[in-house]
């Protein structure tokens, strides 16, 4: 018998989705809960086959949630359930260790066998979606290596103004009208950036900035 633990904070779609479970030989609904709050301790007094979380509760999400209980369970699957298609919250949740990602207008037979398919196994995220997946993480590595890579330099309160125009790509003459400057200081102000920043270029002085937009402490 596959024992599911059902988080959903409708309670006739929770009902629904629970009959439906309970309709197919082989499986049980052995918990469900409306919130996040308490849903883990509940989950590791239980210790279901898998776990069916809703996106949307009222106290957090089904994501963060599902982050949880893989950290502190990962024999545990989890199956994301929400009504909304949202590109970002399907890598989230990959990221966050789902085993599946559907939508709530799916058929309910389709619900059923994702739940069965899971619970013996197999991940169903998509050949897309792991790619998608795999370009995000890709992307938050590269950013995070060139945070590490910038360089740590004290800047006046002027020429960090500077540099944060320069990386919105305003030229000398918008930043002098932004600040109130005249071009020829501005240009001052673009080489000692250039010096201390040891750049040749104002291209490198954008992409330093931009980078350390990003950077923890960064405003």
């Amino acid at each position: 018998m596959t024992r599911v633990f059902l988080v959903d904070d409708h309670e006739i779609v929770r009902r629904g989705i629970v009959a439906l479970i309970e309709a197919e030989p082989g499986l049980d609904v052995v918990g469900e809960s409306a919130t996040a709050r308490g849903s883990l301790a509940r989950i590791a007094a239980i210790r279901p086959d898998i776990a069916v979380l809703d996106v949307q509760l009222p106290d957090g999400n089904g994501i963060e949630l599902c982050r949880r209980i893989r950290s502190a369970h990962p024999e545990i699957p989890c199956l994301i359930l929400t009504g909304f298609d949202d590109d970002a919250a399907s890598i989230a949740a990959v990221v966050a260790g789902a085993s599946g990602y559907v939508l709530k207008n799916i058929q309910g037979r389709h619900l059923v066998d994702s739940i069965l398919r899971i619970s013996q196994g197999e991940n169903l995220v998509s050949r897309d979606l792991a790619h998608r997946v795999h370009c995000f993480l890709t992307g938050q590595a590269q950013a995070s290596a060139l945070r590490n890579r910038a360089p740590q330099v004290h800047l006046s309160l002027r020429e960090s103004q500077v540099l944060k125009l320069i990386t919105e790509g305003l030229t000398n003459r918008q930043i002098g009208q932004r600040l109130g400057l005249k071009e020829k200081t501005v240009k001052n102000y673009v080489s000692a950036l250039l010096a201390k920043l040891g750049k040749d270029r104002r291209t490198q002085v954008a992409v330093y900035g931009a980078t350390m937009r990003g950077a923890p402490g960064a405003d």
